[in-house]
């Protein structure tokens, strides 16, 4: 509210847009939503008000979750129902911290929905929406790319990028007019230092560590690493490359892709907090069954996640622990994931 108030006030700066907690990180379309949050909530003072909009918000996200899953009929229905009531850190970071990680993650769920339905356009433009909310979204992009290459080759594929790119540049029109150098600096968080005492995946680094660059510069080899890897080797993008398309596209291609590639981004991360959690949990279950694990083993892995992320504030063990679930499910996808039917099944 402190950071919106600012632009609400008319100032369109946004090196000059800051709060208690620092300056503002996040690009447009957040400034916009929680600018009809701050008129909504009395600038910010009904925070109960607050509260009912999020667990509105949670409900639509949970809506797209059960329906996403349908389409895929991948992961028994009892993992949903762990999913919906059993993850404490989720119900707080929706209702409890009112956070802009789930405004962005609900308009993710609902581009994909209009990916699974073959409105890439319309998808697109949702989800570079999304992206304007919280950067975080680009995660997903690797996948979009490849799958935008085989649903509607390169023409298509500069079509619906031209898209989202105006998107962006529309949102921020009144910031780039101000300050264009300000507004990507901040709006990308280019420079921005992730506190040590923040993180959730890295607490047994020390200090020094953590925030030395080699250390960031050797998380993004391995990140782009991990994605050329499955991308040439899982997901056929030599194929993609060359042209050859299998047709409409199924759904479970549509999550494998997306869901694998944020999933590669969060194991790599600079830094996670909790907040972030919102990132991939509602993914878990499907990437999991896409594994030759026991069913046993899935739920287990899914109970100690859910229990590192519960873990405040966080410790070696923790932490640790969460990068080893991280690692075990990165390889599990690598060699033993089912391959997802290229073309979509006859009911989408």
């Amino acid at each position: 509210m402190q950071e919106v108030e600012g632009f609400i006030n008319g100032t369109w700066n946004y090196t000059e847009l800051k709060g208690d907690t620092g300056p503002l990180v996040y690009p447009a379309g957040f400034v916009y939503i929680y600018s009809i949050f701050y008129f909504i909530t009395s600038h910010g003072t009904n925070i109960r008000l607050a509260q009912y909009i999020f667990a509105i918000l949670y409900l639509l996200t949970l809506m797209e979750i059960i329906y996403i899953y349908h389409k895929l009929a991948k992961a028994p229905p009892y993992v949903l129902v762990f999913m919906c009531l059993f993850s404490y850190r989720v119900h707080s970071i929706f209702i409890l911290r009112c956070f802009n990680d789930p405004v962005a993650i609900l308009l993710l769920y609902f581009s994909i929905i209009f990916f699974f339905n073959h409105k890439w356009s319309v998808g697109c433009l949702i989800f570079s929406f999304a992206v304007s909310v919280k950067m975080n979204i680009l995660l997903f992009a690797p996948g979009l790319f490849l799958l935008l290459l085989e649903a509607c080759g390169w023409m298509g594929t500069m079509k619906n990028l031209l898209i989202c790119a105006a998107t962006q540049v529309v949102l921020a029109i009144p910031f780039l007019y101000e300050n264009p150098v300000g507004y990507i600096n901040q709006s990308f968080e280019l420079g921005r230092q992730f506190k040590y005492e923040w993180t959730v995946n890295l607490r047994f680094l020390w200090e020094d560590a953590f925030l030395h660059r080699g250390f960031h510069i050797t998380l993004l080899v391995l990140h782009l690493s991990s994605l050329a890897l499955f991308a040439w080797n899982k997901w056929q993008m030599k194929n993609v490359l060359k042209g050859h398309s299998s047709g409409v596209l199924s759904c479970q291609r549509i999550a494998t892709l997306m869901f694998t590639s944020n999933f590669i981004g969060m194991c790599f991360a600079r830094s996670l907090h909790y907040q972030f959690y919102v990132w991939y949990y509602h993914t878990l279950p499907y990437l999991l069954w896409l594994t030759t694990f026991s069913p046993v083993w899935k739920l287990l892995i899914l109970g100690i996640i859910e229990m590192c992320w519960n873990t405040f504030p966080s410790t070696v063990l923790s932490s640790v622990t969460l990068q080893v679930c991280h690692a075990v499910l990165l390889i599990a996808l690598w060699i033993g994931s089912a391959k997802s039917p290229p073309t979509a099944d006859k009911d989408v």
